[in-house]
């Protein structure tokens, strides 16, 4: 299994990354972990725009799901003509989010270019991948995930505040890719995002291989969040960067 960051900025794209992308691969399938504003353009440097065999959207705020618009354009009116439908898991109603967002529904609409499947808590099998899904503490409906193969694990927060979901799916994986939003002040708002510090335990509690930090805010000092990642995890602890890749085989 072998996962390249996209994009890691958090909420809207910053001056060194696209928002939340990341590209699983395994057994020659290839899955997109949502699909953020700017994604689409550095995912060409990583992967062809028609070798993605599904997309995973973990929940419909534009820096998570947008730039599927651009993809169903590129899809749709592709040299040669259309290219076949992929599958796109996501929450309910991302179908008709989507279609929205997008804007050409009187002429072409989003399920031209996918096939909709609609995501709830629990196991199942994506391509080569077991997939296991979780509710996680965000204003809108949201999916963490942990995707297994070849005996090897990688959970990813998606956006949450504090729940008991994330523990258990980092419970023993090799690694987490967790959101990292808040810097550790006082009176943040609840259910919304992580801080660096929040990470770092759910890390340590989930005894995980390492820790990448992930849904970076541009406005926020990276290095002030990686100590207060380290003050709660002595593992293996990095950031996200657009374009790294980490081998798990």
């Amino acid at each position: 299994m072998r996962l390249t960051i996209i994009g890691c900025s958090g909420s809207f794209p910053g001056p060194d990354s696209p928002a939340s992308c990341y590209l699983v691969e395994a057994d020659g399938f290839r899955l997109l972990l949502d699909l953020g504003n700017g994604a689409l353009g550095a995912l060409q440097r990583h992967a062809g725009l028609y070798d993605i065999d599904a997309v995973c959207l973990s929940h419909l705020h534009a820096d998570h799901c947008l730039d599927l618009c651009s993809y169903c354009v590129a899809r749709i009116y592709a040299p040669g003509g259309a290219r076949p439908r992929i599958p796109v898991y996501g929450p309910a109603g991302t179908a008709q989010r989507m279609d929205q967002a997008f804007g050409l529904h009187e002429h072409h609409g989003m399920t031209d270019a996918f096939d909709f499947v609609t995501l709830t808590p629990g196991t199942r099998q994506i391509g080569p991948l077991g997939v296991t899904l979780a509710t996680m503490s965000h204003p809108v409906e949201t999916f963490g995930f942990r995707l297994e193969h070849a005996g090897r694990a990688v959970a990813y927060s998606a956006d949450t505040g504090p729940t008991g979901a994330l523990a258990e799916l980092a419970r023993g994986a090799d690694l987490l890719l967790c959101e990292a939003s808040f810097a550790d002040e006082p009176g943040l708002p609840e259910g919304l995002h992580l801080t660096a510090r929040q990470a770092g335990e759910y890390a340590t509690g989930g005894a995980v291989g390492q820790l990448v930090l992930t849904h970076l805010v541009p406005w926020n000092d990276r290095e002030q969040s990686l100590r207060e990642a380290a003050s709660a995890y002595t593992g293996p602890l990095s950031l996200a960067a657009s374009g790294r890749v980490v081998d798990l085989s």
